[in-house]
């Protein structure tokens, strides 16, 4: 389930660089106030990455131990913590066998997409169970998943990006094929690092995320005890979700009755 190693960790904030992140946390902090019973301060962070949104959630006031499942994009999230001087507590660890001492928490957060990386029934049921153990009663989970309806109808076979650093060129290409039966889609990435002396290297990796149906999804938060709280068409109080939304973030709640 591991991705972003090596030097494609390290690249890893030049790619996202565009990634509005201050403005996502804004909103899961607008999520999070809105809709906790009780207050809500402290938080669990599932697949943090290199802790862009950790970081800008702890200044609205949250304090957060975060996870990944990769140490070199922990890495990073360390390096970038320590010169803001951030107490976000950055561990490794798999989201499908947490492992958390301090819990339970008032809120637990999956965002950019990461719960598809599981990929499998299994994988999420072991997801929602720790997210459940892990949750004070009426805690919230927040999440953020690949729409299956824009997948389908819209992904793109091919697609070429580039970014200027002041050493090299980046050119990543993305390769995605679907495994519409297992509703996965595996990305093959290409990099290519173009040096101003005319020298190159290049990296591959290769990823495979799921995708949901908002329904599908409902069922799995009900059967594991949650209760669908919000829907909304991205990092927007958008409601009106399409075959055109793309990311889908769900609000759901912790349900009292429910015995895992």
């Amino acid at each position: 389930m591991t991705a972003y190693a090596g030097r494609h960790a390290e690249l890893y904030d030049i790619f996202y660089g565009d990634k509005p992140y201050a403005q996502e946390a804004e909103f899961v902090h607008y999520c999070l106030q809105r809709y906790s019973i009780g207050e809500t301060h402290r938080i669990l962070e599932l697949a943090c990455g290199t802790g862009t949104h950790a970081l800008f959630l702890e200044k609205l006031g949250y304090e957060i131990i975060a996870i990944d499942n990769s140490e070199d994009m922990l890495t990073r999230a360390r390096h970038k913590a320590e010169e803001v001087s951030s107490k976000v507590e950055f561990r490794y660890q798999d989201m499908r066998s947490l492992n958390i001492n301090e819990k339970p928490f008032d809120a637990v957060l999956c965002l950019f997409d990461s719960i598809g990386y599981v990929q499998t029934n299994e994988g999420l049921e072991q997801v929602l169970k720790g997210v459940y153990h892990n949750l004070r009663e009426n805690g919230l989970f927040v999440f953020e998943f690949w729409h299956a309806p824009a997948m389908l109808c819209s992904y793109e076979p091919l697609r070429v990006r580039r970014w200027q650093t002041p050493k090299s060129q980046l050119v990543r290409i993305a390769e995605t094929e679907l495994d519409s039966a297992r509703q996965l889609a595996k990305i093959k990435y290409t990099v290519y690092e173009l040096y101003t002396d005319g020298t190159y290297t290049c990296f591959q990796e290769t990823q495979t995320n799921r995708y949901f149906l908002v329904q599908e999804i409902a069922l799995w938060l009900t059967t594991s005890g949650f209760t669908p709280v919000k829907w909304f068409a991205g990092f927007t109080p958008e409601e009106n979700i399409s075959e055109q939304t793309w990311h889908v973030v769900s609000v759901a709640r912790k349900s009292k009755k429910h015995r895992a």
